[in-house]
């Protein structure tokens, strides 16, 4: 049987850590006889026996009470059934006294053949008993209101803390219903939920709300609430408590985090400095000001120089030169504003001055006195626009962002009747200095978009003419701003032999790098033409220079900023052709680029493609030339890929619209290039679009004359006879005395240094050409001969009386040739 719990006034000195702490538990082990098996130093502290005098020996002799066999046969039978039994059972100490100690005893199990119960048994501790004194204590002064309501919800009860939230007196509630006394707090929502509680028993938790209270009018509160029901013995609900907690703090930041939240998806969307000033003003209105003004440095709107002031370059000077860049108001069309948009201002608070904007802390002023002296003084249309409409409170943030000064926010409310209060100035805070940051990003990308647009259009040929053999046409069209600048280059490139080359090129990446990348390889492509490498040839030593350029980095910059040169200039796309208008054939070839579009003189599209080669900065790779004849008046026609994959992605559908574009031949070649452009990009893309027309001409049999020159330095009279003769025929008189000379000194030297078959070809466009062919592959050479030398002056007479000469190889030979510009 147990024993009565007694039920003591205080606590004792164990604690309440111990009513639930199981380690110290004393334990023994006993046997189904009732043999101690086993005794623990708890079980030896608990009672004061030592194991020595208790293990083997009767465990009854612990008992302070007469024993029951029944009732512990009846406790062994539950044990044996795997249950386990609990209760409370005096035991006797070594000293005589009694310990009423809370016993369990285990499911039975066996040691050996033996059957054991493990027994743990707590000495039982006195709970503690909550005095009137200290209840009253507990509800009187807990800084959680709370309040007991009826079943009419007129109060009953309510303690200290809820009169201070309220600011209602306790003898003007009791009695009263909430809605009759706080009717701007929520009064019939919260009302709604008590109604709740009361009608289905259940509990609302956490109800959070903002409003004002007559302890503080002039500030908005937030508040969380809890309402349960009170209940009777019978299970009747008798009322309803409910318990306030002040909460503004915690409100408030979480206000403003979801504020500057909002704001981070809200202001900056775009790179554009005055979009991004715009965005902060409408963003804080209303929701934080009635009236929002953005004016920012005038430096910060430039694109040359450094385009800001840095906070530590020295004094700023007494009036800023500043350009409104953003405003907005809960009046339509801001009628407040004494400046507009683009207008030059020179604002700043009074007393302040630029300091404020370099080096200021933020500037509140709860309360504006348009009557003020410095007011009237100094900002006197301010003054009357702050009397005009009310304009009552004002806070004004420097926008500052890494380092630099970029202008200043200034927030003002008026029909808003709550002044600013030093928290205010914490979100005015935030929102301004992401602004800032977006700003500065804003204004640093302009200056860099601006630089590389300058640069990429510098290196872009100004002019373009294809001669007598081609009518060119170009259309560039850069990538949208936020895309960055490209790489995209054409160029129209005239050749000896009134031939012409055609490039096309598309450098990987976007920005500054990429448009000077574009820059070198176009230097390096007119180079390479200039020495009359054939198309695959010209690629495979382009290939070789943008791999060295991958390889190189500024020096002294480490391996990171290796890696990012390398990373920002990986490779390039390009196609290269040269057109012979004597031929009418064009020899192409390609390194990772998309194929031409051929229209021809029938309307007829097709896309010649000649062997697809690596993207230039792979390596180790051959390139192929191919070759197509093109009748006269054909089009031809070099695209970057952002031109056919701009519309969906679908380059070959892109190449067919295309195509079809230019098969219209309604429009001369300017115009039919730029509607093509402007109807495949209709919109602007993150990537550079360039394309290149050219219409096909024939260099016919009257502006061509040639002779085969026997390998006999007798013939060469004949030869410079007939030259004459012919350019006589072409009314170039003037040029036939040094043409004479010309062809004499090279069909000379063919005779004498080359080998047969030898032949001379005159060929009349914008120049007059003397071309000399031999199968020799010998390059000639300028040589500097000596006053007594006999020979060695022939090529340089040449070149004195040329304007250009040079020498190209072909499949048989080569030809040195010189041209002179015709009158």
């Amino acid at each position: 049987m147990n024993a009565p719990r007694e039920e003591p006034d205080a606590p004792t000195s164990a604690g309440p850590r111990a009513l639930f702490d199981a380690s110290s538990d004393a334990a023994a082990v006993v046997s189904g006889q009732g043999v101690v098996l086993g005794w623990t130093r708890a079980a030896e502290e608990l009672l004061g026996h030592p194991a020595s005098q208790i293990v083997g020996g009767s465990a009854a002799r612990l008992l302070a009470m007469p024993g029951d066999p029944v009732r512990m046969a009846g406790v062994a039978e539950r044990c044996r059934a795997g249950m386990g039994w609990s209760g409370l059972i005096p035991l006797r100490h070594r000293d005589g006294r009694r310990i009423d100690a809370d016993l369990r005893v285990s499911a039975s199990f066996r040691i050996g053949a033996d059957e054991c119960f493990l027994i743990s048994a707590r000495e039982q501790r006195p709970q503690w008993t909550v005095g009137q004194s200290v209840l009253d204590g507990f509800l009187t002064r807990s800084p959680v209101g709370m309040a007991v309501m009826d079943t009419q919800l007129r109060y009953v009860w309510l303690n200290d803390t809820l009169e201070r939230f309220g600011g209602v007196p306790r003898e003007q509630r009791l009695g009263r219903r909430l809605s009759e006394l706080l009717p701007g707090l929520q009064a019939e929502t919260i009302e709604g939920l008590m109604r709740k509680v009361l009608d289905t028993g259940l509990p609302v938790t956490d109800y959070e709300y903002v409003g004002w209270s007559w302890a503080d009018p002039h500030r908005q509160h937030a508040y969380s609430t809890s309402f349960f029901p009170l209940v009777d013995p019978d299970n009747s609900i008798t009322g309803v408590c409910y318990m306030v907690s002040d909460v503004t703090e915690r409100w408030n930041a979480r206000q403003l985090l979801a504020l500057v939240n909002e704001a981070g998806t809200r202001i900056g969307t775009t790179l554009d400095v005055l979009r991004t000033a715009q965005e902060l003003a409408d963003f804080a209105v209303p929701r934080f000001a009635d009236f929002v003004v953005v004016d920012l440095l005038e430096p910060v709107l430039s694109t040359e120089g450094h385009g800001a002031w840095l906070t530590d370059a020295g004094p700023a000077p007494a009036k800023p030169v500043m350009r409104r860049a953003g405003m907005s108001s809960v009046r339509e069309g801001c009628p407040e504003a004494v400046a507009r948009i683009g207008d030059r201002v020179d604002f700043v608070p009074p007393p302040h001055d630029a300091h404020l904007i370099v080096d200021g802390e933020p500037v509140l002023v709860p309360v504006l006195d348009p009557s003020d002296e410095l007011w009237v003084t100094e900002q006197p249309a301010r003054a009357e626009s702050m009397r005009e409409f009310g304009l009552h409170s004002l806070i004004s943030v420097p926008m500052r962002a890494r380092n630099t000064a970029l202008g200043l926010t200034t927030f003002l409310r008026s029909l808003n009747p709550v002044s600013f209060q030093p928290d205010d100035v914490l979100v005015a805070q935030e929102l301004v200095a992401r602004a800032a940051l977006c700003v500065d990003n804003a204004r640093r990308y302009t200056r860099e978009h601006t630089a590389a647009v300058t640069l990429q259009r510098s290196l872009l040929p100004q002019a373009l003419t294809g001669g007598t053999a081609l009518e060119v046409a170009s259309s560039y069209l850069p990538a949208d701003p936020t895309g960055g600048v490209g790489g995209d280059w054409f160029d129209v490139i005239p050749l000896s032999g009134a031939r012409v080359g055609l490039v096309v090129g598309d450098v990987v990446g976007h920005g500054i790098t990429a448009a000077a990348a574009m820059g070198r390889l176009r230097t390096a492509v007119q180079t390479l033409a200039d020495m009359e490498l054939p198309p695959d040839e010209l690629l495979a030593h382009l290939d070789d220079l943008v791999l060295r350029l991958s390889e190189e980095h500024p020096d002294g910059e480490g391996a990171e900023a290796a890696h990012r040169n390398t990373t920002a200039f990986l490779g390039a796309t390009c196609l290269y052709a040269v057109y012979d208008p004597v031929t009418r054939r064009c020899t192409m070839a390609r390194a990772g680029h998309p194929p031409p579009v051929v229209v021809a003189p029938d309307g007829q599209v097709s896309f010649p493609e000649p062997p697809a080669g690596p993207p230039l900065g792979l390596g180790g790779m051959a390139f192929e030339a191919g070759e197509i004849e093109l009748a006269e008046n054909s089009l031809l026609g070099l695209y970057t890929d952002g031109l056919v994959e701009a519309a969906d992605g679908d380059i070959e559908r892109g190449m067919a619209r295309l195509g079809d574009l230019l098969s219209r031949r309604e429009f001369d070649l300017g115009t039919l290039c730029s509607s093509a452009v402007r109807q495949l990009v209709p919109v602007p893309q993150p990537d550079d679009i360039a394309l290149l027309l050219a219409r096909t001409h024939a260099l016919g049999a009257e502006h061509v004359v040639s002779w085969d020159v026997p390998a006999d330095p007798a013939a060469v009279a004949d030869i410079r006879a007939r030259a004459t003769r012919q350019v006589e025929a072409w009314g170039l008189e003037e040029l036939a005395m040094t043409t004479e000379l010309i062809v004499s000194e090279l069909v000379t030297n063919a005779i004498r240094y080359a080998e047969p078959p030898i032949r001379l070809r005159l060929l009349r466009d914008t120049r007059l050409t003397c071309e000399v062919s031999d199968a020799s592959s010998t390059a000639p050479r300028l040589r500097h001969a000596r006053s007594m030398d006999e020979g060695g002056r022939g090529l340089f007479l040449v070149a004195q009386l040329s304007q250009r000469w040079g020498a190209r190889y072909t499949a048989d030979g080569k030809i040195i040739w010189a041209e002179r510009e015709i009158p």
